[in-house]
C-alpha cells in the first residue's frame, strides 16, 4: 500500500493547524490509523517523527515572524503552543544556534543586506540551472522569507509566461556511475501559489546515447493552484547502462513553486517505483481487422 496520499493529507492538516493543539492521537485519527501505525509510516515516509515535524515547522514559522514583524517573543511562543518563553528559547536554539532575540537582531541585518542585492538567476543557486521550453519567461532564486526549515528555500516562478504550454525547470545533472543497479528516491517539500498549469518534482535516468531509461515528472499527481508545504517523492531505478541522472522542479504556465529539504537516497528494491512507462502491452496477433468490433 502506498501511504504517500495519506501522509500528504495529514501534513496539509498539520500545516493548517500549527497554532492549534496537535496530538499524535488526533492526527492519527484524522488519517484513519492507530497512533502507533501512523507514527511508524510517517517517520518512514518523511524521515522524522510527527512530533519533531510539528516542532521544527512551528520554529521555522516563528523565525519568519521574528524577522518580518515586531511581535513580542512571548506572544510568538504562546501562539505556537509553547508553554513558556524559556521552553520556546530552548527549542529555537536547537535549530538556529541562537536565542530568538539575538536571532532577530543579527539575522535581520543580514537579510536586509541580501535583499539589496540584485537577484541573478543562475548566479544565485550554486549547482542549479534554469532550463525548459521557455526559460527566459521564468526566474529561479533563493527565498529567505518563505521556507520549510532553516533559513531559505529555492523558488521557480513565472515572470512573463502566457500559457500552460510554456514551462521551465530548475534542475541539476550528475554522473550515474555511483548509483548503478540501485533504486533511488528523490524527495522534498514543495509549496505552490497561483499555478495554473502544474508543478512538481521530476527525475530522469539516461544512457550514454541520451535515451530515457527511467522518468517521472509527477504528471499523474500534479500540484496545482495554491498549496501549503507538503512532502513529495519520486522513486526510479538506475539501470547498469545508465550514464546521467537529472532532477529538479518544474513549473508549467503561470505561478510560483518553492522547494526545500531535498534528499536523494537509496531505497530497498521492495519499494515500488514511480517510473512512467510509455510503452504499451503488445497483443499476441492482429485484432479487429474488419473494424466491426
Amino acid at each position: 500500500m502506498r501511504y504517500s496520499p495519506i501522509i500528504q493529507k495529514t501534513i496539509e492538516y498539520i500545516e493548517n493547524s500549527l497554532q492549534d493543539e496537535l496530538s499524535l492521537e488526533n492526527i492519527a485519527r484524522f488519517a484513519g490509523f492507530s497512533k502507533f501505525h501512523y507514527h511508524r509510516i510517517f517517520q518512514k515516509e518523511v524521515g522524522v517523527t510527527v512530533s519533531e515535524y510539528i516542532r521544527y515547522r512551528r520554529i521555522a514559522n516563528a523565525a519568519n515572524i521574528l524577522l518580518y514583524t515586531d511581535e513580542k517573543i512571548i506572544d510568538i511562543a504562546l501562539y505556537y503552543r509553547f508553554e513558556t518563553q524559556e521552553s520556546f528559547t530552548r527549542s529555537f536554539k536547537k535549530y538556529y544556534d541562537l536565542p530568538p532575540g539575538q536571532y532577530r537582531k543579527l539575522v535581520s541585518k543580514l537579510t536586509l543586506q541580501r535583499e539589496e542585492m540584485t537577484m541573478k538567476n543562475e548566479q544565485l543557486l550554486k549547482g542549479w540551472n534554469l532550463s525548459g521550453s521557455h526559460p527566459f519567461n521564468y526566474q529561479m532564486g533563493i527565498d529567505r522569507e518563505t521556507f520549510h526549515k532553516g533559513q531559505a528555500s529555492g523558488f521557480l516562478k513565472s515572470v512573463t509566461a502566457e500559457s500552460k504550454e510554456e514551462f521551465a525547470t530548475m534542475m541539476q545533472q550528475f554522473k550515474a556511475e555511483n548509483y548503478l543497479g540501485k533504486r533511488m528516491k528523490l524527495s522534498g517539500f514543495l509549496k505552490s501559489k497561483g499555478v495554473d498549469g502544474f508543478c512538481g518534482l521530476w527525475m530522469r535516468v539516461d544512457n550514454a546515447l541520451q535515451d530515457v531509461l527511467q522518468f517521472d515528472n509527477m504528471g499523474d499527481r500534479p500540484i496545482v493552484n495554491d498549496t501549503e508545504w507538503n512532502h513529495y517523492y519520486i522513486i526510479l531505478d538506475v539501470p547498469e547502462n545508465s550514464a546521467i541522472i537529472s532532477f529538479g522542479v518544474l513549473l508549467s504556465g503561470r505561478g510560483q513553486v518553492w522547494i526545500d529539504e531535498l534528499e536523494f537516497e537509496e531505497v530497498s528494491i521492495d519499494t515500488p517505483t514511480t517510473n512512467i512507462d510509455y510503452g504499451c502491452d503488445l497483443l499476441d496477433g492482429p485484432a479487429n481487422l474488419s473494424f466491426e468490433e
